[in-house]
């Protein structure tokens, strides 16, 4: 028999792409009452994606269970980011009641956007593709839609990508972030 863990977390970034991690028994998820949103931070030039509370929104992503429920483990991974306990917002399939945590970057290491941060583009391939992988293009398009922060500029550094765990992306799936980049305000530059 499996041991059922009860110690989850909630992606809603790279982690949606299941080429990115090894996390086993990853299922998609809801999370109620937060957004993304790009963070320019003090902790380095490029800005993260985080989460910030909005009543009136509703993310999808994935939840897995913490290897070992080893928190430190995973906390380290996720450095820049705080553990917020989020049970109670996230809809799920598991047939149990775990305890599931999502990150967010603290307020505390926000930084000016006139800092000169960026947004990396194989970031958010990767990110893009796990949730056409995951939700199909409406998902994609539902990124997008629930994410906010793109009038940070965006370096496009795909013939040679920066983003630790890029991923190669197919031409379809390239398409789809070029065109829901297009849609939004967003500023390009070459790498």
């Amino acid at each position: 028999m499996i041991a059922t863990s009860h110690a989850y977390f909630f992606g809603y970034g790279s982690l949606v792409n299941r080429d990115t991690h090894d996390f086993k028994e990853a299922h998609p998820a809801r999370l109620n009452g937060w957004r993304r949103r790009w963070r320019p931070t003090s902790l380095r030039e490029v800005a993260f994606l985080s989460v910030v509370p909005d009543e009136a929104c509703s993310i999808n992503g994935l939840i897995a269970p913490v290897p070992d429920s080893d928190w430190h483990a995973l906390d380290i991974r996720e450095g820049a980011y705080d553990r917020v306990p989020a049970a109670h917002m996230v809809e799920h399939p598991l047939p149990h009641a775990p305890q599931i945590a999502v990150y967010a970057v603290p307020k505390a290491h926000d930084a000016p956007q006139e800092r000169g941060h960026c947004l990396l583009l194989s970031y958010i391939d990767v990110v893009v593709q796990g949730y056409l992988r995951e939700f199909g293009a409406e998902g994609a398009q539902h990124f997008f839609d629930t994410t906010d922060g793109w009038e940070v500029e965006v370096l496009n550094d795909r013939a040679a990508p920066q983003y630790p765990r890029a991923c190669r992306l197919s031409a379809a799936e390239t398409a789809v972030v070029d065109d829901g980049l297009a849609q939004l305000p967003v500023r390009m530059r070459r790498a």
